[in-house]
């Protein structure tokens, strides 16, 4: 007795490659190809965000001023006779900026509606130092403070820490490679011009970097929430690296075993952390306003020994 059986696939089985037997008959089934994508040739040439743009005037200005790379400027006819801009775009024509005096909507469409100010750029890829020279340009301030960032992710935290410590006085930060935001346009936009003097060095090993700092004589000090000194009672002393972890996941345990002292931010709400940039301010304020108060307590000791040996005088 002949057998019949049909084999039949459904639509739901996976059937790319696979034969259907009906009634005896071999009939290969078609290879599946997925569709093709259409390219919007509107958007091929648009700067993106989160790579290559930045807008608004202290941004863009903070650019000019410092010689950045700029490939191309957007500025309003306004904007571009400023004094505050004028000479500052004829300097970047010169060294090749394209300069387009483009209308304000133009401008809503190249930032996707962002506060553009009426000027945007796209800027060359960010410049990294080595760490060797972040360490070696450090050594020239008396007791210098360096952040690294360990697993920070996103842009808008990296770019809120980079102003903060430039801004309070910090020498630079460090990066890795993997599992991190980069220096990107929205970095730069949240720093607010603090790039343009600020030093980052982008590491490929972040455990390999903070024992290289160690044996230059840095300490590193890592922000932790649990199984730590409280940071108001640590004496920040000598050349510092101060580590900050990723919201979600903090410092990752080789990174706490790299550190010399794991400090936490005492906390007396019912909230259980803080964002990573709001943890890396107070941690930095905390530093600097240590350092602060022993100056003030010294000057103040130095001014009173004057004082005394003055009236002692004959």
């Amino acid at each position: 007795m002949t057998n019949n059986t049909k084999k039949i696939i459904t639509s739901g089985e996976k059937n790319r490659g696979q034969t259907l037997k009906l009634k005896g008959k071999r009939v290969v089934s078609p290879s599946f190809r997925p569709p093709m994508k259409k390219v919007d040739g509107q958007n091929q040439h648009k700067p993106t965000q989160d790579s290559d743009l930045i807008y608004g005037r202290y941004p863009v200005l903070s650019a000019l001023e410092s010689q950045r790379l700029l490939n191309r400027i957007w500025i309003t006819s306004r904007l571009r006779y400023d004094p505050r801009f004028h000479s500052l775009i004829l300097q970047a024509k010169d060294n090749g900026t394209i300069i387009d005096e483009v209308e304000p909507k133009r401008l809503d469409q190249i930032t996707e509606g962002g506060n553009h100010q009426g000027v945007a750029a796209q800027i060359a890829p960010y410049a990294y130092i080595e760490l060797h020279e972040l360490i070696e340009n450090s050594k020239s301030v008396t007791n210098p403070v360096i952040v690294a960032a360990d697993g920070i992710t996103d842009p808008h935290n990296l770019g809120a820490i980079i102003r903060t410590a430039e801004a309070i006085g910090a020498q630079g930060l460090i990066i890795p490679q993997r599992r991190a935001s980069g220096i990107t346009s929205t970095v730069m936009k949240v720093a607010a011009g603090a790039l343009e003097h600020f030093q980052v060095a982008r590491v490929v090993n972040l455990h390999r970097a903070l024992e290289e700092l160690k044996a230059a004589g840095f300490w590193i000090y890592g922000t932790a929430c649990e199984g730590s000194e409280p940071i108001n009672t640590v004496d920040f002393n000598g050349a510092i690296v101060l580590v900050v972890g990723s919201e979600g996941e903090g410092l990752s345990l080789l990174t706490q075993r790299c550190c010399d002292v794991l400090v936490s931010i005492p906390l007396q709400g019912k909230t259980p952390s803080l964002n990573a940039s709001v943890a890396a301010g107070m941690a930095l304020y905390e530093i600097y306003r240590r350092r602060w108060e022993k100056n003030t307590l010294h000057f103040d000791k130095l001014q009173k020994t004057t004082w005394k040996n003055n009236s002692n005088r004959v």
